[in-house]
């Protein structure tokens, strides 16, 4: 039994401080820190209600861009693993507070700076050598896409293929939560990534392409078809890097249209820009504001309904002979509320966070250095994900949606 420190309140942090929680065997004691401790305070009380009987969750307050802070924080209460559910502007500040203080690490998603919609890894995998020496462990990206997405690729490469040529990764919110507008996740990270220019890989090299302006229908298992549009995602980079075989790689999210006309009438009057702008003689970011205004996303799951179907289309060869495959998951935003009073995106992405801190905890995936998840052996994770709420599915030989296969 081990301590963890789960730093981020938000719905992912809700969701990975209720899972852990239901974990007791391995998460002995649990911390849930933040820059605004009430928050913490109210999910610890809410676990509390669900788990009476065991160890009350710890909270505090700290502020994730001053790595002082943390490494105060992490030095109290001595956790072997921190979670990682802040925001990406924060990766290297908390990776750092880790080093000093010899802790190993989780996250969801990828680095970013804060002044460009930058989505790529590298930044994080040039502390390789750091973790290394230091006989740390830091898994990047453990949610759903990033994260499971990926362990659906390594499942698939090591018991359905001897290579994979084609990669598709489909993710679809099927839910309705009654709102005008919001996002699933925080704003500010939600809106840069799809206003972003779209990229995929094909013939060894990237493809840039305007944002939105490729996408096509496709049946999603469970909710039907929906208008899907490619995107760049970061496990791309990663996914490329590690299975040498893929001629081809995309991602494809849906939006409705409500959504998209939101969505482009604030683009055009600015208010998503990340650059500063001056109001009464202060500095503001368009797009904070717009975070400051918009629902919460942990605010969503009471009256969310519908469900997520989210997986990866693969093509390549098996002894010689082609083969396509379909994994995915279907994830009901009623069943996540009933579970840790949460919609289902943020369910997806924290239930694969508690999982991967698990399986690092128990040893199945811990190693010195930084690593994406698909570097790990995907048995045990696929082997227990099903248990804490994410079932997964396959078909093998599945005729796929893409008339360029």
């Amino acid at each position: 039994m081990s301590r963890v420190l789960i730093v981020g309140a938000g719905g992912v942090g809700t969701v990975t401080a209720f899972k852990c929680a239901e974990v007791k065997a391995v998460f002995s004691d649990i911390m849930l820190a933040s820059r605004t401790k009430s928050k913490c305070d109210r999910i610890a009380a809410d676990i509390a209600a669900k788990y009476p009987n065991r160890t009350k969750i710890q909270t505090a307050q700290v502020d994730a861009d001053n790595v002082t802070e943390l490494v105060e924080l992490i030095r109290s209460f001595q956790p072997m693993v921190l979670i990682n559910v802040a925001l990406p502007y924060q990766d290297l500040n908390i990776m750092d507070a880790c080093l000093e203080t010899g802790v190993h690490y989780v996250d969801t998603a990828n680095y970013e700076p804060k002044d460009v919609a930058k989505f790529e890894y590298k930044w994080q995998w040039a502390y390789q050598d750091k973790f290394k020496e230091a006989g740390l462990m830091a898994l990047l990206g453990c949610g759903f896409d990033p994260g499971q997405t990926q362990i659906y690729t390594a499942h698939a490469a090591k018991h359905h293929f001897d290579e994979i040529h084609y990669l598709d990764i489909v993710d679809c919110n099927g839910g309705d939560h009654g709102k005008a507008f919001a996002t699933n996740f925080n704003p500010e990270i939600n809106i840069r990534e799809i206003t972003a220019k779209g990229k995929y890989w094909e013939d060894g090299a990237w493809h840039e392409i305007d944002a939105m302006s490729i996408h096509q229908p496709i049946n999603y298992h469970n909710i039907g078809e929906r208008e899907s549009y490619l995107l760049y995602h970061e496990e791309l980079e990663s996914l490329v890097k590690n299975f040498p075989t893929i001629k081809r790689a995309r991602f494809w999210m849906t939006f409705g249209q409500e959504y998209l006309t939101h969505l482009r009438v604030m683009e055009n009057i600015g208010i998503t820009g990340i650059k500063p702008v001056k109001f009464k003689g202060v500095d503001i970011i368009p797009l904070e504001f717009l975070k400051e205004i918009l629902p919460a996303p942990e605010s969503l799951g009471e009256n969310y309904v519908g469900e997520t179907s989210i997986g990866c289309y693969m093509k390549g060869i098996k002894d010689g002979k082609e083969r396509t495959c379909f994994v995915w998951n279907n994830c009901q935003h009623q069943k996540a509320y009933a579970d840790t009073l949460s919609q289902g995106v943020s369910y997806t992405t924290g239930v694969p966070a508690m999982l991967g801190a698990k399986l690092m905890m128990t040893g199945e995936w811990m190693k010195a250095g930084v690593y994406n998840v698909e570097e790990m052996n995907p048995d045990p994770f696929m082997s227990q994900v099903g248990g804490y709420g994410l079932p997964w599915n396959e078909i093998i030989d599945i005729v796929v949606p893409f008339a360029d296969y």
